[in-house]
This record gives structure tokens, sequence and C-alpha cells, in this order.
């Protein structure tokens, strides 16, 4: 039986992301993460555990002139991300790959981005509820890689002072930074993104160099609502605007 896809559209209807009407479907967190990644023009731009694709779409909308490769384990997925890049006609820009973050040696040379972002899962395996569907709990458990696996693949394929972003929960942000700091991947910039001011804090994005120096610079806190149950402020709903 084929599986049910949805059509969703990001900046007004400029860029397409088909999902998998069941099973993992792309949240908030991959459009933050895709907006705080800031690189410079004809980057080269290592997508880790890519999804369907929308991280690495973002990023090819936002930035006219890097190149991305996508890479992604599980084959459903992957085949989203090939028609993704067909659909939004990023076939020059976005390379496709289907293999396992562990591996990247298979795959590329050592140092040969400028940028890797990862939005890891953020579960341990053996805490919690796991998700029933296993497209879903793949990207939200740490089944197939850990963080320390993940980190190390970052370090791997970043070229030296290159750069790496990442969006994890702020719950396990001391966790984040201590293998960050072990790879060599200094941490240089923290964000807390809170739901709404008031509360506390759900998620960071850490921007991190290879090799870099001690020096850490907090930006103000980022709101994704006005408040409880109300809209998107000024601020997010810029992240969608085309």
């Amino acid at each position: 039986m084929p599986f049910a896809i949805t059509e969703d559209t990001l900046f007004n209807g400029l860029l397409s992301c088909r999902q998998h009407g069941a099973g993992y479907r792309f949240s908030v967190d991959a459009v933050l993460l895709a907006h705080f990644c800031r690189p410079r023009p004809q980057a080269r731009i290592l997508d880790l555990g890519a999804g369907c694709g929308v991280i690495s779409l973002i990023l090819c909308y936002r930035n006219p002139r890097i190149k991305v490769t996508a890479l992604e384990l599980q084959p459903r997925l992957a085949e989203l991300i090939a028609v993704n890049i067909e659909l939004n006609r990023f076939q020059e820009r976005i390379t496709l790959l289907e293999g396992d973050l562990r591996t990247t040696p298979v795959f590329f040379a050592p140092e040969t981005f400028d940028w890797v972002v990862c939005n890891p899962p953020y579960g341990k395996l053996a805490a919690g509820r796991q998700n029933p569907d296993i497209e879903q709990a793949v990207c939200r458990h740490e089944i197939h890689a850990e963080l320390t696996d993940i980190v190390r693949a970052i370090s791997f394929n970043l070229k030296n002072r290159g750069r790496a972003a990442l969006i994890y929960p702020a719950s396990r942000a001391a966790l984040l930074l201590s293998a960050l700091k072990t790879a060599g991947l200094e941490p240089k910039k923290l964000q807390i993104v809170y739901s709404y001011p008031g509360g506390v804090g759900k998620l960071v994005l850490v921007e991190a160099v290879k090799n870099g120096g001690e020096e850490l610079i907090v930006p103000p806190p980022f709101f994704i609502y006005e408040k409880q149950g109300g809209n998107y402020t000024a601020e997010m709903a810029r992240l969608y605007a085309p």
C-alpha cells in the first residue's frame, strides 16, 4: 500500500515540501535551525540526517549560491528528498546521499564542508516513551546514532574553522556543549528558544567552530509565540516570510 503524502508550502508558496502523512514530519525546529545557519556565498553545507530535506530546501531558498549535500539513512525519507529536490528545481544545488552518518568516511574525504547542520534525535533510547512509528522513532530517538556519533561525524566532515549549527532540547544543553568541546568543536553562539514569554527555555540553537577559541555569545532569547496559546511573534513570523 502506498504511503499517503502531503504537500506543504513555505514562504507564501515559493517553496514546497512533500512529507508522509503518517511518519516523520518536520516541525518548527527545522525552520529555526535553517535560519540560524548563516553561510557565506558558495559555501558547501552538509545536512546530517536530512529527514524529508526541509532544512536543505530552506537553506538553498535563502542562500542562492550555496550547495548542500543531504545525507539520510531511511530509504523512504531519502525518496522524499529526491522528490522535493526536483519539485523545487534544486537538482544543481542539492546532492542526495542515502547512508549512515556513522560511516561518512565512506562518502567524503575529511574536512570537506564549510558548514554542517543537524537536528539530532532528542530522546535517549532507553528513556521515556518511544514513538510506535519506526520512521518517527528513528528521527526522534537515538536508535541508530547517539549524540557522540553525530558530533564525531560533524567534526570529521567540517573543514578547520568550519562551522556547525544544531538545535537541541534546553534540558540536555550541557550534554551537547560537552560533546562538542570533546570533539574539538568550540561553541561560539548559543540562543535559547522559548515557547512564549514567561515560559521556560525549550530549545537551544548552538553554533560551534572546529578548533575555534573559547568565546561564547548568547544573543537575546527567541520567543515562538506572543503568549501561551497565542499567535506567532513577529520574529517567528518573519522566518516564514518570502
